[in-house]
């Protein structure tokens, strides 16, 4: 069984950063500073940098299978690996969708030849899925599209939901936009050819009356619900009024870019939700610092380059993020916005406990080793070139940032590493399906 020892290593764990080496043995953290003479097959000295517990990204687009001259998992998790993203939990709206429990383990058994990091999959809700929602179980749990979405996976039937929430026992998440709303103000600006327009359609009201609705839901049905990529300060009082089982989540887009940045990227940012403005920006942040929100997570979700030059409104709604959400978190660390702990609570810890995941999220004796070793003073530009993503772009190309993932491991297994601008990754797949908590249905109805 082999022993890997880092060693040097500024280390953070739930209850601070010490100085400390890290004993990895089968895949697990052996120990937290173990004795000198330990006996390893490989030692890694990791002086002058931080050793983190791998990300987890709760809400990604990987597009396999179906919509893979966009992305694709080998693709996508050589991105996570660059950017310490060492577990994701994927979207069900591929093609075929996964609505069936077969769907599920076809594509859990793909996911097991293909990815370099460890994988999870989210069965999707339909108006008539009902049994199969019950039967899943090696998921994380249900996605709702209460808007923004086509076809079968748009559910914004109330007794739908109404069952879906009642009958099912696994922890819910959902896409929150008024599909009312939506579908009127695409009326009201259908002659409009700017990009912009787009923050008018998806506005705040569709936000707030679509997580307004589900939050009513969850609270009524007493069932664990996650609010996914928040977008306007009007739903920071619904959040800071809900059970404590209703959680939520922000992404880098909705952090970093406004409307105001329509004029220089363009379709770029386009998303769905929308981008708003420089006072939700600022919101969404706060509620971040107070603990209101929990969690950042991607909603990484590409589309070619070419798709995104299609005039409004035909190019499509999506982004990229993966390979550089953590760095530009770690960007903020080095201005002085945040601190370490706090991104590694947000990025690692949070969405590792609302979804129940066994062994990740922390650095602690009997944890995965699922770790990202960084470097708070190494300086890069991201380029689209270098991007890892099979769609080859960013909206961040040309964003020089303070603070990389330099290594990372999965189950101790090395699979990304950084020399410089040089970069290596392991040459098969080292990703695991991920396990959940056997008690946690216990948590859906507190």
């Amino acid at each position: 069984m082999s022993r890997t020892l880092i060693k040097n290593a500024q280390v953070v764990t739930p209850n601070g950063i010490i100085a400390s080496a890290v004993l990895v043995e089968g895949g697990i953290i052996a120990s937290l500073d173990p004795p000198q003479n330990v006996v390893v097959d490989q030692v890694v000295d990791a002086a002058g940098l931080h050793l983190i517990p791998g990300v987890v990204d709760d809400q990604v687009h990987f597009r396999e299978p179906g919509l893979t001259h966009k992305e694709d998992l080998a693709h996508a998790t050589r991105a996570c690996a660059k950017g310490g993203v060492t577990s994701f939990l994927e979207m069900p709206n591929t093609q075929p969708t996964t609505t069936t429990v077969e769907r599920l383990h076809e594509k859990l058994a793909l996911a097991s030849r293909s990815c370099l990091v460890n994988f999870g999959f989210y069965i999707g809700a339909t108006p008539g899925n009902l049994q199969e929602l019950k039967a899943a179980t090696r998921t994380p749990g249900i996605k709702i599209f209460i808007g923004s979405s086509t076809g079968d996976l748009l559910v914004d039937d109330q007794a739908a939901l109404e069952a879906i929430f009642a009958e099912t026992t696994l922890p819910i998440c959902a896409h929150c936009e008024d599909e009312a709303t939506v579908r009127a103000n695409q009326v009201k600006y259908a002659d409009s050819t700017d990009v912009a327009t787009h923050s008018l359609v998806r506005d705040h009201l569709a936000a707030t009356i679509a997580t307004r609705r589900a939050i009513d839901l969850a609270t009524r049905h007493r069932h664990q619900f996650h609010v996914l990529h928040v977008s306007t300060a009007d739903e920071i009082p619904l959040l800071k009024e809900a059970p404590d089982y209703v959680t939520s989540e922000v992404c880098p887009h909705h952090l970093f870019f406004s409307v105001d940045d329509y004029p220089r990227l363009g379709s770029l940012i386009k998303m769905n939700p929308s981008i708003k403005t420089g006072h939700d920006c600022h919101a969404l942040w706060e509620s971040l610092l107070d603990g209101t929100i929990p969690v950042i997570a991607t909603d990484h979700a590409p589309h070619t380059w070419e798709e995104k030059q299609l005039p409004y409104p035909q190019c499509p709604s999506g982004l990229p993020a993966v390979e550089n959400s953590l760095a530009l978190l770690l960007n903020q660390v080095a201005l002085g916005r945040c601190s370490l702990s706090q991104v590694v609570k947000w990025m690692c810890q949070a969405p590792a406990k609302v979804w129940h995941l066994k062994g990740k999220g922390k650095i602690e004796i009997g944890y995965d080793a699922d770790l990202v070793l960084v470097d708070l003073n190494l300086q890069l530009t991201i380029r689209n070139e270098e991007q890892e993503t099979k769609s080859r772009w960013s909206p961040w190309d040309g964003v020089t940032l303070t603070g990389w993932p330099v290594r990372t491991w999965v189950g101790g297994n090395e699979v990304f590493r950084r020399e410089g601008r040089e970069v290596w990754f392991a040459p098969e797949p080292m990703g695991k399906e991920i396990e959940f908590a056997k008690d946690r249905e216990r948590f859906v109805r507190p």
